[in-house]
């Protein structure tokens, strides 16, 4: 138990860590090839952020543990809302200008609804995969096209300046690229290992360590991303940055596992995990996108969402022994 419990805290600090560098790295060898920086934020960076939860799981379908790649994605997407934007909103009240944000909010919430009717069958299969992808790419491009037309932050646009301040060579940049991708890959595979059989030994579902250690663990960089720009005053970056987050792990993040590896649903999936995902995705858009010229999220909307995340793991954890 002791080295699995390692294996979960230092996969962990590993997956972000090496997330980080592998960013650095494609960012600059982006830049270099001629990329634009807005492209380089919105593609590199932002796929770069949600990387450890692509590769977590890819790894878990990988090795037959649907339920914790499923988990993984749902869970992380509840922890961007209801953790991460409760914290910055209860720090700093988040205040959303962003006329292109304000746009993709909605889209978010149709994509969750997209992601809760692939499951009334409960089975995820390839077909259902192939079609999130798909849908994803589409959403992509089109979301690239937005920002060139527009002057408005986008979720990618949190690190567009970033790029800047990368110093490296371009030999050093490869060699982080390939580096930090390779220790992003082993980094997950000590994590799903830990995790799966920390769960075995506890009698907890895989299910409910992806929603819990595992989505929380990988929402790391999201989490660190959203305080540094709220501290900077750039709230539609970090509210951005969550759109930007949950859109990829619903889409691409589950489409991959699916792929990999079809699923069976279990039903409280559907009733519990997906409907508080849709509840809180819902409050943001009437949070963020509002019915003004400016949304905002205030600190007690911020505590709120606090409290939905603690009474969530808390019933998670409860149901769970």
């Amino acid at each position: 138990m002791l080295l699995a419990i390692l294996a979960v805290v230092f996969g962990l600090v590993l997956l972000v860590w090496s997330a980080d560098k592998f960013v650095e790295g494609a960012a600059v060898t982006a830049r270099n090839a001629g990329m634009p920086p807005l492209l380089v934020g919105m593609v590199i960076v932002g796929f770069g952020t949600s990387a450890p939860e692509m590769v977590v799981s890819a790894m878990a379908a990988i090795d037959d543990n649907p339920a914790l790649a499923l988990g993984n994605a749902y869970g992380s997407n509840i922890t961007n809302i209801a953790l991460i934007i409760g914290l910055v909103a209860l720090l700093s009240p988040i205040r959303v200008h962003s006329q292109v944000l304000r746009k993709e909010l909605p889209v978010l919430l149709a994509i969750t609804l997209l992601a809760g009717w692939q499951l009334f069958d409960h089975y995820l299969s390839r077909v259902d995969g192939w079609t999130l992808l798909t849908v994803f790419a589409l959403l992509t491009g089109w979301s690239v096209r937005q920002s060139m037309h527009s002057d408005a932050a986008t979720p990618g646009t949190q690190t567009t300046a970033e790029p800047d301040s990368y110093a490296m060579s371009q030999k050093q940049a490869w060699g982080w690229l390939v580096l930090g991708l390779l220790l992003l890959i082993l980094a997950s595979r000590w994590l799903v290992y830990g995790a799966v059989y920390i769960a075995e030994s506890l009698g907890v579902s895989d299910l409910v360590i992806g929603l819990t250690i595992v989505a929380v663990g990988t929402s790391l960089p999201e989490l660190a991303s959203s305080l540094i720009a709220v501290k900077k005053g750039e709230h539609d970056i970090a509210l951005g940055n969550i759109i930007g987050s949950n859109l990829f792990n619903t889409l691409a993040v589950v489409g991959l596992a699916v792929v990999i590896k079809p699923m069976a649903v279990d039903t409280v999936i559907l009733s519990r995990d997906w409907s508080l995902m849709f509840c809180l995705t819902l409050a943001l858009v009437i949070l963020g996108a509002g019915i003004k010229k400016v949304g905002r999220i205030n600190r007690w909307e911020g505590a709120l969402l606090l409290a939905v995340f603690i009474g969530y793991v808390g019933y998670l954890l409860m149901s769970a022994f």
